[in-house]
């Protein structure tokens, strides 16, 4: 996939304002629980799908979000139109010709008026047309809606946007079913369909991770250019950064709720900070079967978004964590179960000793194990460490004392980095602590 065009120069002159500002928002979600749960009346868990962005949208830029799935993308582009609750923090849509507004606050008639301004391109253009529509109604409704056009104005609106993307002559897909259009037609009428009203900022969540390679390349130079000749600005949802690195002039790595690096795509593909960061940028495909190239991927897989780790959420699959990252109870189970699994004869004698781990999986900075004797745990832990030394959990331990018939290890206690000045970007990691002051916003 070729690289993006240069147009920084003359798009860094137009772009002078802001159009989207997010100030410590946050998405929470909660989980009802089971039956029992909700007849005592406890209170089920909360997912914090998104926990604290703030971050600012230049008009005329186009920002990448990007993030394994789970990330809270999707969620973040959802609120961004006021299809997801705000829990907390806000969304100020600074409106080129009606001024600021507040998007977490609408409700109603005035959020519905928002889609004028604000639109969406969904991740699945198959499912984002009603097959029971014609072409012609489907791109026509939100004028319809918002009755904005009717009768001979309307299809003559209609037939320009199906020209501006590209399905020409129009006359052939007016009265066409969505069935009866391949992928990237379809993609094409539901872009049309997002910019009929004349929107000044699009949200496009994975617009090509459901189309053929063949034509991924062809739709996101499409929306390169509806945003020179429309003036659009794009939010850009996705998981791959090869598409980012083509299309998008910043870049927002997300990661359980949080943005840990934002900066210039430039700087993000060729000084990456964040070790998420760098993982993603490992696992892109090296298209040259002859060429090797490290890979250093993260351990385990994503954490519960409801429980996220304490301190950097990152910290259980980093290569490069430190003693300020956030160790606690449930990185020590991990620890003491990886054990088992490379030593067959060490689980039955062990488990007798170190007793039941489920009590670890309460989020903690202290971790109290054994019944059999504080000595022989400390035995136990001595032997694990000693299989790994650099294991950078050890470094997070301040002390291990004796209780009981077991060990309390104690943890350093740490919160979630927040963003901080690196370079040409923003990296919310504790080994970049120190280039400035920190910031809460990009």
């Amino acid at each position: 996939m070729p690289t993006k065009p240069d147009t920084a120069t003359t798009e860094n002159r137009e772009r002078s304002a802001t159009v989207l500002d997010l100030d410590q928002l946050a998405v929470h979600f909660q989980l009802q629980g089971n039956a029992l749960s909700r007849l005592l009346g406890l209170k089920g868990r909360v997912v914090k799908a998104v926990d604290g962005v703030s971050l600012r949208l230049a008009r005329g830029e186009v920002l990448g979000v990007v993030g394994e799935s789970g990330s809270g993308k999707t969620t973040l582009g959802r609120a961004l139109l006021g299809l997801a609750p705000t829990s907390s923090g806000s969304i100020t849509y600074q409106s080129a010709d009606r001024g600021p507004r507040v998007v977490s606050e609408m409700r109603g008639a005035e959020l519905r008026g928002l889609r004028t301004d604000l639109q969406m391109v969904f991740q699945d253009p198959h499912a984002a047309l009603n097959p029971s529509m014609t072409i012609e109604e489907a791109v026509g409704h939100p004028l319809v809606i918002h009755g904005m056009a009717q009768g001979p104005e309307l299809k003559r609106r209609v037939e320009e946007a199906l020209d501006k993307v590209g399905l020409s002559p129009t006359e052939r897909f007016l009265t066409k079913l969505p069935s009866d259009l391949s992928g990237g037609q379809k993609q094409r009428a539901v872009i049309a369909r997002a910019i009929i009203l004349d929107p000044e900022v699009l949200v496009a969540d994975e617009p090509v991770s459901m189309l053929d390679m063949s034509v991924r390349a062809k739709i996101l130079q499409l929306m390169l250019d509806l945003k020179r000749d429309l003036g659009l600005t794009y939010v850009y949802i996705t998981h791959d950064l090869a598409t980012a690195k083509y299309f998008c002039d910043r870049i927002a790595i997300m990661y359980l709720g949080r943005v840990v690096e934002i900066g210039p795509t430039e700087e993000i593909f060729d000084h990456p900070r964040h070790p998420y960061t760098k993982a993603l940028l490992a696992a892109i495909p090296e298209p040259d079967p002859e060429k090797m190239l490290p890979r250093n991927l993260p351990r385990g897989e994503i954490p519960d978004a409801a429980e996220p780790p304490l301190g950097c959420s990152f910290h259980p699959r980093c290569p490069e964590a430190v003693r300020g990252c956030g160790w606690e109870s449930r990185d020590l189970r991990a620890l003491v179960e990886e054990h088992w699994t490379r030593s067959d004869t060490a689980f039955d004698d062990e488990q007798q000793i170190l007793g039941d781990l489920e009590h670890l999986d309460a989020p903690s900075t202290t971790a109290t194990l054994g019944s059999g004797g504080s000595s022989a745990v400390r035995g136990i832990l001595d032997r694990i460490k000693g299989e790994d030394p650099d294991e950078p959990l050890w470094s997070g331990v301040t002390s291990i004392e004796d209780t009981g018939p077991g060990v309390t290890v104690h943890f350093e206690k740490a919160g979630p980095p927040a963003l901080r000045r690196a370079g040409g970007v923003d990296v919310a990691c504790v080994l970049y602590p120190d280039e400035t002051s920190d910031r809460d916003e990009a």
